[in-house]
């Protein structure tokens, strides 16, 4: 067991989710990895929120993610939906069997090199048909099974990655994947499209029944359900309505979904949250809405479903949910595409889910801190309610990656290099922040050395700035973000511990050295395997407009039109709703709105 860590269930739902999901993943085991270096900060973030400890049926112990995961059919290529710890139990019953045995094999698809490479330096699968892995060491925090590497790590290249378990480097528990057999990832036909086709999913007994089961396990064994993750790969995702005894774990706190919102997967999501919400009344329920890049004029059918399942998932999860949070590098969420978000020193590919999905798992890595640090925690509860006051359910991410700290700065520094403007680089497709209001916020800074927190000046120096007058790092992100936003409430934690960005994450760095420090002229796509991250979750008048504009976009369809979509179980009546909906959650974030007028 976690030893009294806040646990987390995580779900992801959908096939971009799970590439966000994969990438988060190999994130934390990296850092896992890590936790034995003596240059490394101990004990800021606890793994077991996020991690289970268990046996495989040979005794060996394991600690894998806590997390169901769902996705259609074809998705998994060569990863097993049974991973790869644990004997399969079909297999030990044919063995069992005296009589006589015909075998059918599927073609297999052919593992990526990456992965190949990977699991030679994880362990063999020996002659009686178990994997054998390296022991994890005792104690508590201690690393997983994927920490051993090669010397020199074979580095996926993007052409290679069709799918996210194409560079997913963490063994999942078999209980962990879930697939949706009735829609496929693959081809123009039976494609999971709309809204209502994931609900629908969802109602059906046999998926209802099978995520329910998986709940099950993973709850039940668990002290302090943050109720985690649902990292919600919802792509062909089923809901389970949590039996009875659920509602009698009091210690719950809630739950993260990753939902994918662009299609059916919003429906799955929506519907997700609302099965829960029923079983786990008062607690938290955190939703990252994903979708993938920016999208094309040209794609006519694709973009107006786009448009639905994204103003029908954010309104129905934004009733079921405690918070919910878009995410997307994209410019937009309406019809009027805009080009992709720029970071400065990021080269990166919008149109590969691959390089998209590295940029998000790593903002998404840095505002999940507060409800997973082993000191002075913040619940999912405690943090939605900051952010969520006066019905402001949705809010905005951002993030500067890296954080630009150039050899010699200090915090105070860089931090005054950005001036007045709003430093982040929006992550919410919500246009940027810039001359909008802020009524509440949370902020991560991750990364930075210690001796860099503070300016060192000679004494008798007067400091430049207030800044350049504190005395410890967390005062100085406190008083910037007191100039920034006056009288905002806000949240602040300032942590030593780096975003781990070793390989498989895509070579994205520009102007980067190896330990993430910002260097002009740096070589483009040096190694880099930390970085220093500011992030940042805003209730933001910016969602106003945004809002409003979607529900300006959807009053000029001619549903007529799209009868495929609402043939998939949604009614005239629900868009008129909607449209209202949408319009009542602009109108709470109106600037005169706020805590402090």
């Amino acid at each position: 067991m976690a030893g009294g860590a806040r646990e987390v269930l995580t779900l992801q739902l959908g096939h971009f989710a799970g590439f966000v999901g994969a990438h988060w993943w190999n994130q934390q085991d990296a850092a896992l990895g890590q936790a034995t270096d003596s240059k490394e900060p101990l004990g800021e973030l606890c793994p077991d929120v996020l991690y289970r400890t268990g046996r495989t049926l040979h005794g060996q112990e394991t600690y894998t993610p806590r997390l169901i995961l769902m996705d259609l059919k074809g998705s998994l290529s060569s990863l097993k939906e049974e991973g790869g710890l644990y004997r399969d139990k079909q297999l030990d019953a044919a063995i069992a069997w005296q009589g006589k045995l015909t075998t059918h094999k599927e073609e297999l698809y052919p593992k990526n090199p990456y992965l190949q490479d990977f699991l030679s330096a994880e362990g063999v699968l020996s002659s009686d048909g178990v994997w054998r892995v390296k022991s994890i060491p005792n104690g508590k925090g201690s690393p997983p099974l994927t920490t051993a590497t090669t010397p020199k790590p074979l580095i996926p290249t993007e052409a290679s990655i069709r799918v996210w378990s194409d560079f997913l480097r963490v063994h999942l528990h078999p209980r962990s994947i879930c697939m949706i057999q009735k829609y496929n990832h693959d081809g123009e036909a039976g494609r999971l499209e709309a809204f209502g086709q994931g609900e629908s999913v969802l109602k059906e007994p046999k998926y209802q029944e099978e995520l329910e089961d998986r709940l099950h396990f993973y709850v039940e064994e668990c002290d302090y359900l943050q109720v985690a993750a649902w990292q919600c790969a919802l792509q062909g995702g089923s809901s389970s309505h949590p039996a009875n005894y659920l509602s009698s774990l009091t210690s719950a706190q809630g739950f993260q979904i990753l939902c994918d919102l662009h299609d059916g997967f919003s429906g799955v999501g929506a519907k997700a949250a609302e099965l829960l919400q029923d079983e786990y009344s008062g607690r938290g329920i955190i939703t990252w809405g994903l979708l993938p890049g920016p999208y094309h004029r040209g794609e006519a059918q694709r973009n107006i479903y786009r448009l639905l399942n994204t103003a029908f998932g954010l309104v129905h999860l934004t009733a079921h949910s405690s918070l919910v949070c878009p995410l997307s590098l994209g410019g937009s969420l309406g019809l009027r595409p805009e080009p992709p978000v720029n970071f400065p020193y990021l080269h990166y590919d919008a149109t590969l889910p691959f390089h998209c999905s590295a940029i998000l798992a790593t903002a998404l890595d840095t505002v999940t801190v507060p409800y997973r640090l082993c000191s002075s925690p913040v619940s999912m509860v405690h943090l939605a309610d900051m952010l969520s006051f006066c019905g402001k359910k949705v809010v905005t991410a951002g993030a500067i990656i890296p954080f630009p700290l150039a050899p010699g700065q200090s915090l105070p520094d860089s931090l005054m290099q950005f001036g007045g403007a709003t430093p982040w680089t929006p992550l919410s497709a919500c246009g940027e922040p810039s001359g909008t209001r802020c009524f509440a916020q949370s902020v991560v800074l991750r990364g930075i050395d210690r001796a860099c927190h503070t300016s060192q000046l000679t004494p008798g120096t007067p400091p430049p700035s207030a800044l350049h007058a504190c005395t410890t790092g967390e005062e100085v992100l406190a008083q910037y973000l007191q100039q920034q936003q006056p009288g905002v409430m806000s949240s602040s934690r300032l942590l030593l511990t780096p975003c781990r960005v070793a390989p498989p994450y895509p070579h994205l760095f520009s102007s980067c050295g190896p330990p993430g420090m910002v260097l002009d002229g740096f070589p483009k796509g040096a190694a880099v395997e930390s970085i220093p991250v500011f992030g940042a979750l805003c209730s933001s008048s910016s969602l106003h407009q945004t809002l409003e504009a979607l529900a300006r976009d959807l009053t000029k369809l001619d549903l007529r039109r799209w009868a495929s979509f609402m043939d998939a179980g949604v009614e005239h009546d629900d868009v008129a709703e909607l449209l209202q909906e949408l319009q009542s959650l602009a109108q709470c974030y109106q600037d005169g709105d706020s805590l402090v007028d």
